[in-house]
């Protein structure tokens, strides 16, 4: 169940691009995007530990699921990604973080 998993984890990470990433994503979600994904665990020690529960989503779940893998082959112990990424989440009519834009008046 993705919402327990969600609740579950220590961490949840958008490996999507920057700009998709800004235009909508899950909440409580920190982003890394999928070529810098490695490079930003091993380089945050708050991130480092290999006993973190983590949970990654992309837009359909290929990104996280390669992603998923490459974590397993560094010795994360508890990762999983979820099914159908982003789209799936938005299409179940789950809440998003969206961008903020400015209040002109």
């Amino acid at each position: 169940d993705v919402d327990q998993a969600i609740q579950d984890a220590d961490v949840l990470i958008d490996v999507r691009e920057a700009d998709e990433y800004a235009a909508g994503h899950l909440a409580g979600a920190i982003h890394a995007s999928r070529g810098m994904l490695e490079f930003k665990l091993t380089n945050d020690s708050k991130l480092s530990s290999r006993d973190l529960k983590i949970v990654l989503y992309c837009k359909t779940s290929g990104r996280a699921a390669l992603a998923a893998a490459s974590l397993h082959d560094m010795g994360y112990l508890h990762v999983k990604s979820i099914t159908g990424g982003f789209d799936a989440w938005v299409s179940a009519e789950k809440p998003i973080v969206g961008p903020h834009l400015p209040i002109f008046e």
